[in-house]
């Protein structure tokens, strides 16, 4: 049992110093901390048609995001998880965890409008359409049980945001659309929900993976 957790240390720590160097943000150290966190999380490998998968499945990806990091958006969360899922296979592997946890923790302003776009291009096709944002935008609000129609509302908000975001007037949000906006007013970065964690959340989840 010592030999397997000494081998299982030494697989860990081979693996923590490849991603540190691949990924930015993190060092080897806190690489470590995450492939830890990352291995608790998966606990038990599921099996999919006869192959073990050492990954997190949707569902308890969802739950990290819900419990940890307060998402309450069921869209929003779907999106993050296409966002970290980069080989589409339905599950986040290890080094997909720390890739999608450099940007959503620490990245830097590109990092993050770029990975926020992708969320928010609900169909992938390159734009956020004024469908989209009145999806996301009808599942973010809260309504208000006196308002006859609250989808009039929503529409108005999708107007008023294209209005102050959609510098080609094309009546859509291209990538240079949002990326020129955010630079002008970084508050509209999370414009159509809550897809990055707060300062308190990251602190809190930090502290958990890197305590020695």
């Amino acid at each position: 049992m010592k030999e397997m957790s000494a081998m299982n240390r030494k697989l860990i720590q081979n693996l923590a110093e490849r991603l540190s160097k691949q990924v930015k943000h993190f060092n080897k150290t806190e690489a470590e901390g995450l492939i830890r966190q990352f291995n608790g999380l998966v606990g038990d490998h599921p099996s999919v048609s006869g192959r073990t998968v050492h990954g997190l499945d949707r569902g308890k990806f969802r739950n990290i995001l819900h419990n940890t990091f307060q998402m309450t958006d069921d869209m929003i969360m779907d999106r993050v998880f296409h966002a970290f899922d980069k080989n589409n296979d339905g599950f986040v592997s290890a080094k997909e965890w720390i890739e999608g946890l450099s940007i959503f923790l620490r990245g830097t302003l590109d990092e993050k409008i770029k990975y926020c776009f992708q969320v928010y291009d609900l169909n992938g096709d390159g734009y956020i359409s004024r469908e989209e944002m009145f999806h996301m935008l009808k599942n973010s609000l809260i309504r208000q049980p006196t308002e006859e129609d609250p989808d009039e509302g929503i529409k108005d908000l999708v107007e008023i945001t294209l209005k102050k975001m959609d510098h080609d007037h094309d009546s859509r949000l291209s990538y240079a659309d949002f990326d020129k906006a955010v630079r002008e007013e970084n508050l509209l970065l999370e414009a159509f929900g809550n897809c990055l964690p707060d300062a308190k959340n990251i602190l809190a989840f930090e502290q958990l993976a890197f305590q020695t």
